[in-house]
């Protein structure tokens, strides 16, 4: 049976494809590290930071997690540089996914946590043209 597409709405949730970046041949750790605060550009430069042991603190599990993306998430996110007003509104939304994990979030969940553009505007600039950075519909 073929999936039947849908045309997204504000209630469509959105996320990064991560095949996207491959599909296109981009390296995502690449904008990642561009995204870093200068605390931690400094901290990973010259780095080596595909993995790195990451303990729960609540549960005290070990597992292996993205160093850039680990330090984007646990401090450059948490700076209130990391998303401006000047910040561009799709990028804004990428550095959203990034900070959360890339879990999915509808486009009213965007604008909530954004509070920029109406979501009906929102879902028009992640759904005109070519995909923007992966940002798709999560399926």
């Amino acid at each position: 049976m073929v999936a039947r597409w849908h045309r997204p709405t504000v209630d469509t949730k959105f996320h990064i494809d991560m095949n996207w970046w491959k599909e296109n041949n981009r390296n995502i750790r690449v904008y990642i590290r561009e995204m870093l605060c200068d605390e931690c550009r400094n901290d990973y430069a010259g780095i080596d930071t595909d993995e790195i042991d990451w303990v729960d603190e609540e549960t005290g599990e070990v597992t292996r997690v993205d160093g850039l993306v680990h330090a984007l998430r646990t401090c450059c996110s948490t700076k209130p540089s990391y998303i401006t007003p000047s910040t561009p509104i799709i990028d804004a939304v990428f550095r959203t996914f990034l900070a959360n994990g890339n879990k999915p979030l509808t486009v009213r969940e965007l604008y909530e946590l954004l509070d920029r553009r109406p979501p009906e505007v929102l879902l028009r600039m992640l759904t005109a043209g070519p995909t923007y950075m992966g940002i798709r519909p999560a399926t």
